[in-house]
C-alpha cells in the first residue's frame, strides 16, 4: 500500500467563510481572505454627532477614531474595498482594489462638525441605497455598519437588512459596530445581528480600547490564516467551494488549483477521483448536472495544465449532503467539488 500524506484545503471563495491548509509547512500563517468586499457602512445621522456615554466625545469622532484603526488593521488581500454612509447616503470611496491609504483617505474626509437638528436617521433607506452597491460586486461582500441604531424615519431597517440577506443568497453579511447607548438603539443593533449566523459583533469602544479585540474583529471578518498541515495515510484530498447555481472555476480558486497540481505532479503513480456536489436548492436532475459540471471544471483547469486526463475520474454526487442545508454557510460548504486520492 502506498503510504501518502493527507493535505486537506479548503477554501471558502466569495461567500460567508475561507479555510485553507496547504500541503507544505512553507504556507502555513498565509492569511487567506474570507470574504471579495468589503464596505464601511458609516451612521453619519444627528444622533451620532451627540455625545456618548458621558465619554465627552461625540459618537461620530469616535467612530472615526475607531475606523482609523479598524483600517491599519486589515490586511491587504486583494480585497475590493468602499466607504459609504448613510443620514445622507454618500460614499467617501467607490469600490475599488483596497489600500489602506486610500480608505484612510475617505475616512479623514467624513465631517464630524455638523448640525444635530433636522437630521434625522433613515437607516432603513440608507440599506434601501446600498443595494445597488452591492448589485455591482461579484463574491461576498462584508458590510460593517458603524451606528447607534437609531431609526427614527423611513422603512424599517432591520426589514432591509433581511431583504438583502435573501437577495444575495450568502452573498452578503452585516457586521454591526455599535455604538448605540440607548434601549431602542441597542434593540435595533441586536436585531440586525441577529439575522445570520454570520454576523461579527462588536461594541466601536471595545474595539478601540483593546488591540487583541480589534485583531479578533478583523480576523474573524476578513480573513482566516492557514494551518500547519497534518500528516495521515492514504489519502489526498482538495476541496474548492462554488458560487450558488456556478461551475466556473474563479481567480481566486486558482492558487488551491496550483497546490493540486503541484501535489499530483509529485505522486505520478496515484489517480484520482474528482467528485462534485451541490446544496439541496434544486431539483435532483438539475443538481447532478450542476455537479457534474462543477468537477469537470476542476478536471479541466487540471488536464489543461499537466495532469493526465487518465489519472482523473471526474464525477456528479448531486445534493448529497456533508453539511447543513438550513444555513447560508452549510449550503455554501455543500457546493464544492472534492478531489481525492483512489
Amino acid at each position: 500500500m502506498v503510504n501518502v500524506k493527507k493535505y486537506t484545503l479548503i477554501a471558502c471563495l466569495a461567500a460567508l467563510s475561507a479555510l485553507m491548509v496547504f500541503s507544505t509547512a512553507a504556507f502555513a500563517g498565509k492569511k487567506i481572505p474570507k470574504v471579495d468586499n468589503f464596505i464601511l457602512f458609516v451612521d453619519h445621522s444627528g444622533s451620532m454627532a451627540q455625545k456618548y456615554m458621558g465619554s465627552g466625545e461625540t459618537k461620530i469622532k469616535l467612530a472615526k477614531s475607531m475606523m482609523d484603526k479598524l483600517n491599519a488593521a486589515i490586511p491587504e488581500l486583494g480585497y475590493t474595498g468602499a466607504l459609504y454612509t448613510f443620514a445622507p447616503f454618500a460614499g467617501y470611496a467607490q469600490p475599488a482594489p483596497y489600500r489602506t491609504a486610500v480608505i484612510g483617505q475617505a475616512i479623514s474626509g467624513i465631517d464630524t462638525d455638523y448640525e444635530i437638528f433636522m437630521r434625522r436617521t433613515p437607516m432603513g433607506n440608507g440599506l434601501i441605497d446600498l443595494d445597488p452597491v452591492l448589485a455591482s460586486l461579484d463574491g461576498k461582500t462584508a458590510v460593517i455598519m458603524v451606528t447607534d441604531g437609531a431609526s427614527n424615519i423611513g422603512a424599517d431597517p432591520v426589514a432591509q437588512a433581511q431583504a438583502l440577506y435573501a437577495k444575495y443568497q450568502g452573498k452578503v453579511c452585516f457586521h454591526v459596530i455599535s455604538y448605540a447607548d440607548t434601549d431602542q438603539g441597542r434593540l435595533i443593533v441586536d436585531e440586525i445581528r441577529a439575522l445570520n449566523s454570520c454576523s461579527v459583533p462588536a461594541d466601536g469602544s471595545g474595539l478601540v480600547a483593546d488591540a487583541a479585540v480589534l485583531d479578533k474583529f478583523v480576523e474573524d471578518v476578513f480573513f482566516t490564516e492557514a494551518a500547519e498541515p497534518q500528516a495521515m495515510d492514504e489519502t489526498i484530498v482538495f476541496r474548492l467551494n462554488f458560487d450558488f447555481d456556478k461551475s466556473n472555476i474563479k481567480e481566486e480558486m486558482v492558487p488551491i488549483l496550483e497546490q493540486a497540481q503541484m501535489l499530483l505532479q509529485e505522486r505520478p503513480e496515484l489517480n484520482y477521483v474528482v467528485e462534485g456536489w451541490t446544496d439541496s436548492i434544486g431539483t435532483d436532475a438539475y443538481n447532478l448536472g450542476l455537479s457534474k459540471r462543477r468537477a469537470d471544471s476542476v478536471t479541466s483547469w487540471l488536464t489543461s495544465h499537466g495532469i493526465a486526463k487518465s489519472r482523473l475520474e471526474p464525477v456528479g454526487k448531486g445534493e448529497s449532503t456533508k453539511f447543513d442545508n438550513t444555513t447560508d454557510d452549510g449550503r455554501y460548504q455543500n457546493r464544492r467539488v472534492e478531489i481525492r486520492s483512489k
